[in-house]
């Protein structure tokens, strides 16, 4: 495979496959670091649901799925260090309710703040509404700290 059929990853630190959801990935990465203050050392991609430090000693089943980014904070659980902050979910398709509702199910296990989906072209992002028990979206991404102040408000 040449360079040209690959993408550099910035979390990774290798060149990877330039699949479409990988280049969304990529340039959402891109924008997360270099623009809206996420910490690359709290980003972690592809990452197995049963893998996850706080769903370990849980006794539910965790699904064998992988959440395509998830972005951790220091300080935002009781009982975690580090916690998912926000879940992410690439695609290279137009989103749908049920490429929301995939993230959402994911989050389910996850129990992340936040929630987003991307495209490259669209990209929302929610948190769960207690009182109308449904998720609410934006159609932007907040920086780093804007979730982190936002987080006990939602």
């Amino acid at each position: 495979m040449s360079q040209v059929d690959q993408i550099y990853c910035l979390i990774r630190k290798i060149w990877v496959a330039a699949q479409p959801e990988e280049v969304v990935r990529q340039q959402l990465l891109s924008r997360m670091v270099h623009n809206l203050g996420f910490p690359a050392a709290h980003l972690v991609l592809e990452k197995g649901l049963k893998q996850l430090p706080h769903l370990e000693l849980q006794d539910q089943v965790v699904p064998e799925r992988r959440g395509d980014l998830i972005c951790f904070a220091k300080n935002i659980h009781p009982s975690h260090s580090l916690y998912p902050l926000l879940l992410v979910e690439c695609k290279s398709i137009k989103l749908t309710p049920r490429v929301v509702h995939q993230v959402a199910g994911y989050n389910h296990f996850v129990q992340a703040h936040f929630i987003a989906v991307t495209n490259g072209q669209q990209i929302k992002t929610g948190w769960y509404n207690r009182e109308k028990a449904e998720y609410q979206f934006v159609d932007t991404l907040p920086s780093y700290q804007e979730l982190l102040k936002a987080v006990g408000q939602h």
